[in-house]
């Protein structure tokens, strides 16, 4: 037992001896050496483990509907802001300042909508559960938007909806310019099935044929699994919507708090509409829908959010409910988020309100138009909403919970060490 302590006995006095006979001076720029080739290393290690979306394959952006005459269509090609996007982002990386030779700011050119509400739906396996929620879902928006109207027509006068501003125009390297846009309504349910092995496609075709959902209801189809947050992010890139809302598949949430959420992102939409509002069932914990769970999954869920809280910046440490499966965002929102989204697991609801808060200055408008200051970050409204809990979660308790604790850290880290970039001005 000696002999096994000698060795490190020896090490340690060797180092301490080092330690003592090196100057101050050589000691420090070691110790400075040794903390950048740290860095260094914890550098390459982040850009080989950090999550890295694959590339969207020709076929995943086309979409299935039913004909009017219930059929099923052939695969129609779906809109998608995000490549203008790209090519924006492209004439901005070639040409870096505008004619004044100044820096040109981030764009937040997205082509206006053409309905209310866009419903973005991940599925996985939910041909058992997904038809309940469709049909609660449909109902709300019937009565609450209507089916689109040909044409972009105005929709009925009397919905007492609150209308938003018009988005923001086209950044000034962008020559074509929009007409002025005309009132939208209806809604558009987009459900992205994320390489299901059961019926869901056929499932929620029947659904859209028997409810007269023709071009209503969209399915798409990825040819591999992404996870849950990649199917959302591919879904938001596809959206027409004034307001773009994501719900889970499962029906947990009452649909019918989407005009709580509407409210909530028009309480805190600032002078180029970015907003964003979330359900919160935090206001649950406590009662029966909690303490019914299980101590383990209790327990998991609290040490999750203090996680959260230490490795999150401010705003996002403050909301207390990060994970629930409804969220609305503003359509001028979606280019300083979607565009970066590299997580496609179970925390990307995380980098989407990370990329919020750290979203460009917004000027601040007085009541005369005159920009009065600047705001920083897309400001986020968390809603109480009412949930219940669901059989049949895809979610491993224990194995997904410590999933998500690592990716949360490399994903703050591949942030803060400049691994993942965005355009800050």
């Amino acid at each position: 037992m000696a002999n096994f302590w000698s060795l490190p006995q020896a090490l340690a006095g060797s180092l301490l001896d080092f330690v003592i006979e090196t100057p101050f001076h050589l000691l420090t720029l070691i110790l400075a050496a040794l903390g950048v080739l740290g860095l260094f290393f914890a550098y390459i290690v982040l850009h080989l483990v950090a999550p890295k979306p694959r590339p969207v394959l020709p076929s995943e952006k086309k979409y299935l509907a039913t004909n009017p005459d219930g059929t099923k269509s052939s695969p129609r090609q779906l809109p998608c802001w995000y490549d203008r996007w790209l090519a924006e982002r492209h004439l901005i990386e070639t040409r870096p300042d505008g004619p004044d030779g100044f820096p040109v700011p981030e764009t937040c050119a997205i082509e206006p909508p053409e309905v209310e509400v866009s419903v973005i739906i991940p599925a996985y396996n939910e041909a058992d559960r997904i038809l309940p929620t469709l049909e609660e879902m449909v109902a709300y928006l019937d009565q609450r938007f209507g089916r689109p109207n040909p044409g972009g027509l105005a929709p009925p006068a009397g919905k007492g909806k609150k209308k938003m501003a018009s988005p923001t125009t086209p950044h000034r390297l962008v020559f074509k310019s929009h007409p002025a846009e005309k009132p939208v309504s209806g809604y558009e349910i987009i459900i992205v099935d994320d390489e299901s092995k059961d019926r869901t496609v056929e499932v929620a075709l029947e659904f859209s044929r028997k409810h007269g959902l023709q071009d209503i209801l969209r399915v798409v189809s990825l040819e591999r699994n992404r996870g849950k947050g990649g199917a959302v992010t591919h879904g938001f890139r596809h959206a027409r919507g004034e307001y773009v809302l994501f719900a889970d598949a499962d029906g947990a949430s009452k649909f019918s708090d989407l005009g709580k959420l509407i409210e909530g992102c028009e309480d805190v939409v600032d002078g180029s509409n970015k907003g964003v509002a979330i359900g919160s069932r935090a206001h649950l914990v406590g009662s029966e829908a909690v303490v019914k769970r299980s101590a383990i999954r209790n327990f998991l869920m609290r040490s999750f959010h203090f996680i959260l809280m230490i490795l999150t910046p401010p705003a996002t440490s403050r909301i207390r409910d990060t994970q629930c499966g409804f969220k609305l965002f503003s359509r001028a929102s979606l280019p300083h988020i979607i565009p970066y989204m590299h997580t496609e697991g179970w925390i990307f609801d995380i980098e989407m309100l990370m990329l919020a808060e750290s979203a460009p200055a917004t000027p601040v408008l007085a009541s005369d138009g005159t920009v009065i200051g600047t705001s920083y970050g897309i400001k986020v409204a968390e809603v109480p909403i009412e949930w219940h809990e669901v059989d049949g979660s895809k979610m491993s308790l224990v194995q997904d919970s410590i999933k998500m604790a690592l990716g949360l850290a490399v994903l703050r880290a591949s942030w803060m060490m400049g691994v993942y970039r965005r355009r800050l001005t």
